[in-house]
């Protein structure tokens, strides 16, 4: 959560922009709470334009500083080349900007990001690495830009208006390919020393398990995404089983087509080995989010990303599961689970807050 490296705004006879002065986060990590908490009052007038830059398309929409979005966009994601995808973006914000007077722009896009804020250390969607976005964009769109992954922004966002309000320790986690997560830790993101903390879904909970893309065994994300969901209904339905034969009528009869969504949609009209899939996922789900509540202690955790359509066919059988390996369980608070509230949308509201906010606190 970062704004832009010191620099000069055009038109200000060479003065150095405000909003370029320092960090944020840097802010709040040196303890400067109250300035942190006095952004949010500062922040509540005007609008931003938030940007979820995803392997498949980039959205973008104007959001007011009530979190609400005015008008949207999208376009397709322009393959791997980063200077198509920076043309991309400067579209959308030129398309919604010429409606509305915009304040800032906050990108958020999976990968990690240095901890000024600055450069794409690395994206697995995109082909950035060490791309200095942040002052492309900035050159381009002569506006403040935040750089930000996009659990972070999500999680920012739940927290600012979704189901994490209130919470002074939060944690999300976003269930899709794999697993993502973020923390919001007395009212500011916490990223860790290097700025790449929050990548829950690669603590080892099966040592020797699933090999995973990044290398290891037995990784939670092996175990509790999408991904997971759907090897799981292939696997079952390969071997013929009598209790498959509705996952293979699904998807006539072709088992590589089955995926997470397939088991899901099947679930909610009432097929009982999908139900019973999503139920051994959210059981893995409970587990991991046990060993987080023994190393974070949050109020609340709020499960987001598409897995989450299984609603309480997911979240119930996770509740149990974290209730049964909780340590100190019985003579402990335990943290609250429930869904995300703002759904798709929350990356990109949530780059558009951090923009706006972290912009104003320093003009």
């Amino acid at each position: 959560m970062q704004t832009p490296t010191p620099g000069r705004q055009p038109g200000l006879r060479g003065r150095t922009a405000p909003w370029r002065s320092r960090t944020l986060a840097g802010a709040a990590a040196n303890g400067a709470g109250h300035d942190f908490r006095s952004h949010l009052r500062l922040g509540r007038k005007g609008l931003a334009i938030g940007v979820d830059i995803g392997g498949t398309k980039v959205a973008a929409g104007v959001v007011d500083a009530e979190g609400r979005i005015l008008s949207q966009a999208k376009r397709s994601t322009p393959g791997n080349d980063p200077r198509a995808v920076e043309q991309v973006i400067v579209e959308l914000v030129e398309e919604l900007g010429a409606g509305h007077r915009i304040w800032s722009v906050g990108i958020g896009a999976a990968g990690w990001m240095d901890l000024d804020g600055a450069t794409v250390l690395f994206s697995p969607h995109l082909a950035w690495r060490n791309e200095p976005l942040r002052a492309n964009l900035q050159r381009l769109l002569r506006r403040p830009v935040l750089l930000t992954n996009d659990a972070d922004a999500a999680a920012w966002a739940e927290w600012r208006f979704g189901a994490g309000q209130g919470q002074s320790r939060l944690v999300c986690i976003t269930l899709g390919t794999g697993i993502g997560g973020a923390m919001v830790m007395d009212g500011r993101l916490e990223r860790g020393r290097f700025g790449v903390a929050g990548e829950f879904g690669h603590q080892i909970i099966m040592p020797g398990g699933h090999r995973c893309e990044c290398g290891n065994r037995g990784c939670w994300e092996q175990y509790a995404s999408g991904n997971a969901l759907g090897r799981e209904a292939r696997e079952l339905a390969a071997a013929n089983s009598p209790v498959a034969q509705e996952l293979l009528r699904a998807v006539d009869g072709d088992v590589a087509r089955i995926t997470g969504v397939t088991v899901t949609e099947l679930a909610e009209a009432g097929d009982p080995t999908s139900r019973e899939l999503i139920e051994d996922v959210g059981e893995w789900l409970g587990l991991g989010l046990a060993n987080l509540a023994a190393a974070l202690d949050p109020g609340k955790f709020v499960i987001g990303g598409g897995l989450c359509d299984a609603g309480e066919l997911l979240v119930a059988p996770a509740r149990k599961a974290f209730s049964r390996n909780l340590t100190g369980r019985g003579f402990r608070p335990a943290a609250e689970i429930d869904l995300a509230a703002l759904g798709p949308n929350a990356g990109l509201i949530g780059a558009a807050d951090l923009s706006r906010v972290s912009s104003r606190m320093h003009t």
